[in-house]
Order: C-alpha cells, then sequence, then structure tokens
C-alpha cells in the first residue's frame, strides 16, 4: 500500500472545502482536457478518464504548494489520485446500498458556503463570474452533482470511523511505540474562561439611524428605485450590488432577518427591522423552500455612540465580586457573559483544533497572549480589555479573562497529555479501519485497469 493511502484513504477527494478550492483549476483544465484522453479505469460501469486523474492531481498539487511546501508530478502520486477516484466510486456504490442519502437541503446549504467562500476570495461575485466565465448559477449547476456525491462519501466515512473507539490499554501501547528519545516537547500551554459583555447602545443613538431607514423605506414606498437607494446610502457590503443577498437558506441568516423576510411576498418592502447589524429595510425576491433570495438596505449604528465605559465598569464590578468570592467565575460567566458559545460552559474556552481545554501559550492571538502574561498565578482574573467577536458583523465587546491552568513546558507524557495521546491514537486507529473496510467493499465491487502500467495497477 502506497504512503498517501495508509495516510488516509482517498485523501484527494474526500475534503469538500478542498473540491471547491479546485475549481479554478477544473475550469483551467478543461481545454487541455479535451486534447487527449482515454479510459484508465472501470469499476462497475463507470468510467474514469485520463484527463480527470490528471486534473485532479493538478488541483492536489496546487493545493499542497499554495501550502507553502514542495511538491511535482510522479507517478507514484498519479496512481495516488487514480486509486482515490476509484475509492470514491466505490464509496458512492456502497453508499447506495447502504441507502445513505443527503438531503437537497443539506446540499444547498454546504453550497451556499461555499461559493460565499469563492465570492469573498475572488473580491466579488462578478470577479468570480469574470474568472470562470461562467454566472453563479451555472457554477451551481455544474459543481451540484459532485459536490453532493462528496457530501454523501463523507457521510458514510463518518458512521464507519464513528463506530471506532479506543481503549487505554491501547492508547499506552500506541504511547509506547515511541522511542523515549523522539517523543515531543510539549510547549506551555494555558487553559482559560472568559466573560464578555457588548456595549449597549442608548435610545438615543439608535434613534438617528433608525429615522434614516425610515426615511428610505418610504422613499421606496413612493416609487424610488430599491437599487438605487441601496447604493446610494446601505453600509452593508452588498451595497455595490443594490443590496442583492442571493439565495441562501432561512438558517443562515439572522433570525430577526430571516423571520422579517421569510413573511413577506416577493417583491413586498418590510418594515424597518433591527438586528446585530443595525437596521434593516429588506425586499423579499423569490423564495424557494426554505432558501430566499432578497435585497437589502442596511443602516449601521454609529460605533461612537456606544457606551464602552458603561461595560468596562460592569465587568469590573463582576471582577471583584469573583474575586471577594461571592460567587464563582463560571456561575458568573453563565449568568452575564454574552459569548453564547462560552457562556453556557461557565465561560471555559475550548481549543478549537483539538477540542481540549489547553492552548500553546505562544499560539494565541497577539491580544490574548498579552493579558494572558500578566496573570502570574492559577485563578488570576485580567482587567477589560477589548475584543472583536468573531460573528459576522465583527463586534465590538469587552471580557475578563481567567487563567484556570497553566502547564509547563515538557516532554509527552500519559500523565498530563493524555487526552491528547487518546486523540492521535483513536485516529490512527479509525484511519486503518476506514482502509480495511475500503479494501473489504472494493473485493464487491468489478475494478479494471486499462492502459495503466502494470507497475502502477499492481501496487495497491
Amino acid at each position: 500500500m502506497n504512503v498517501l493511502r495508509s495516510v488516509s484513504p482517498t485523501v484527494f477527494l474526500t475534503s469538500l472545502g478542498f473540491l471547491w478550492f479546485g475549481l479554478i483549476g477544473v475550469v483551467q483544465g478543461q481545454s487541455t482536457a479535451k486534447e487527449a484522453d482515454r479510459i484508465v479505469a472501470i469499476v462497475n460501469d463507470q468510467i474514469i478518464l485520463k484527463s480527470e486523474v490528471d486534473q485532479e492531481l493538478a488541483q492536489y498539487i496546487q493545493q499542497v504548494r499554495l501550502q507553502g511546501d514542495e511538491m511535482s508530478f510522479s507517478e507514484s502520486l498519479w496512481k495516488n489520485a487514480l486509486e482515490s477516484m476509484i475509492d470514491n466510486k466505490v464509496m458512492l456504490i456502497q453508499a447506495q446500498k447502504d441507502s445513505v442519502v443527503v438531503t437537497n437541503e443539506q446540499v444547498n446549504r454546504q453550497m451556499d458556503v461555499r461559493v460565499q467562500e469563492l465570492i469573498q476570495q475572488a473580491g466579488s461575485e462578478t470577479a468570480l463570474e469574470r474568472a470562470f466565465g461562467k454566472s453563479v448559477a451555472e457554477l451551481r449547476r455544474e459543481f451540484r452533482e459532485p459536490f453532493r456525491q462528496q457530501l454523501v462519501v463523507s457521510q458514510l466515512q463518518s458512521q464507519v470511523m464513528g463506530q471506532v473507539t479506543i481503549t487505554r490499554p491501547e492508547v499506552e501501547a500506541f504511547f509506547a511505540t515511541f522511542p523515549e528519545d523522539s517523543l515531543p516537547t510539549i510547549p506551555e500551554q494555558v487553559a482559560l474562561s472568559q466573560i464578555v459583555l457588548k456595549p449597549e447602545v442608548s435610545q438615543d443613538a439608535r434613534r438617528s439611524p433608525f429615522d434614516r431607514a425610515a426615511m428610505v423605506r418610504e422613499r421606496i414606498l413612493s416609487g424610488e428605485s430599491f437599487e438605487e437607494m441601496a447604493q446610494e446610502y446601505s453600509d452593508g457590503p452588498s451595497a455595490p450590488r443594490g443590496g442583492l443577498i442571493p439565495m441562501l437558506p432561512l438558517s443562515d441568516l439572522v433570525s430577526e432577518y430571516a423571520a422579517a423576510a421569510s413573511a413577506l411576498q416577493p417583491g413586498e418592502i418590510s418594515e424597518v427591522v433591527e438586528t446585530s447589524f443595525g437596521f434593516h429595510v429588506i425586499r423579499l425576491n423569490k423564495k424557494e423552500g426554505n432558501r430566499i433570495e432578497t435585497n437589502n438596505i442596511l443602516i449601521s449604528i454609529d460605533q461612537a455612540t456606544i457606551d464602552e465605559q458603561g461595560t468596562i465598569d460592569s465587568l469590573m464590578a463582576i471582577r471583584e465580586k469573583v474575586q471577594d468570592g461571592l460567587y464563582t467565575f463560571s456561575d458568573a460567566a453563565r449568568a452575564y457573559s454574552e459569548d453564547d458559545e462560552s457562556s453556557s460552559a461557565g465561560g471555559r474556552l475550548y481549543n478549537a483544533q483539538t477540542g481540549d481545554r489547553f492552548y500553546p501559550l505562544r499560539g494565541l492571538d497577539p491580544a490574548t497572549y498579552r493579558t494572558v502574561l500578566l496573570l502570574d498565578e492559577e485563578g488570576d482574573i485580567s482587567e477589560p480589555k477589548p475584543i472583536v467577536l468573531p460573528d459576522a458583523n465583527e463586534t465590538q465587546a469587552f471580557r475578563i479573562i481567567r487563567l484556570d491552568q497553566r502547564i509547563e513546558e515538557h516532554t509527552a507524557n500519559l500523565e498530563q497529555d493524555y487526552q491528547r495521546i487518546e486523540q492521535i491514537a483513536l485516529q490512527q486507529k479509525q484511519t486503518q479501519e476506514l482502509t480495511a473496510w475500503l479494501n473489504e467493499i472494493r473485493e464487491e465491487v468489478y475494478i479494471e485497469y486499462v492502459g495503466v502500467p502494470e507497475a502502477l495497477s499492481s501496487s495497491r
């Protein structure tokens, strides 16, 4: 078995993000694919063309290079790409047997997310369409079926890997395979909790943008162009497009906006709607199931009118009460913190990359790093510091941070790093189980290599 497949079965095909990342390569490669093509493999009644393998490999090499690593074409890489495409077709056949399906809603939601990512990468919808030479609607139609297939494959793989568990003796046996002198050094780590408060906006500060949105709405109802009003008055990113927000699932929109828009009939104009972004005037263009296309005019609230000092004072009061023992930090976070993700966990922060509580100290963002450096002892709480929340409108807020635990730099060991070692061991076991399962189901499918050198077709 070759190296890439032993690390990750179907390495070329199972990443939904990569599928969309390589779209430009697909379009650019279409003209050369037509020059000389032939069948290189047959899976049951389905064929794989040489151009498809070449294209898949070109996309993979492009991705690796953009990540800063060197890679060039080789026969073994080409074989990996072919085997991954065969694996993909085999898993789709198995998924059909197992009645694994994804709904149109799931496909639409994931495609909407990827299209928006591509638009952001290109700079605008117009730039994206220019790069592809096709409209966004045409791109959706062209890549919808490959995208649906990858969702099916991902769901099937998740079902297989989700059945894999690991015991402590297995983790210990995995750890024992590493020579003592090759164990990695784990950098200094910290576990943190936070309480976040968002500055309040006074009624007086809200009045001006509300009145402005109401004025714009009246002018539209009087016959002026919604698109022209959006270009002139809207603070939203869709203003250059006349406020157009393309077809999106309601679940991808903030709840107030989604509720107001979905209550309209096509062509109707909403009342002024308030969200965390500001005040909106919405026109519903069309509705398909739970997906809508709208035009939006956003009048945002002037950040200068926000009461920052009041928020800082509130956090200082909470900090003092925790320090005085009137209540615990976790109870205060549940009662007061306005960060939905951490407040329900008592303010505890979790590393998205590892799933555990610990962050490498030097891996923290600069602002958090500077704050944590001032916390000497476990249990120390910082003074209020500004933070930009990772939401769609990058809300300005303030927070206090508690140092829950600090682990000094050390050589990896089971006592201090069990959870992380367990995770790595489980991932390895899942990969092994997935590879074994894939080899089994391949035996039930007719696979023929056509015109592939014997050294390549027999190296599996």
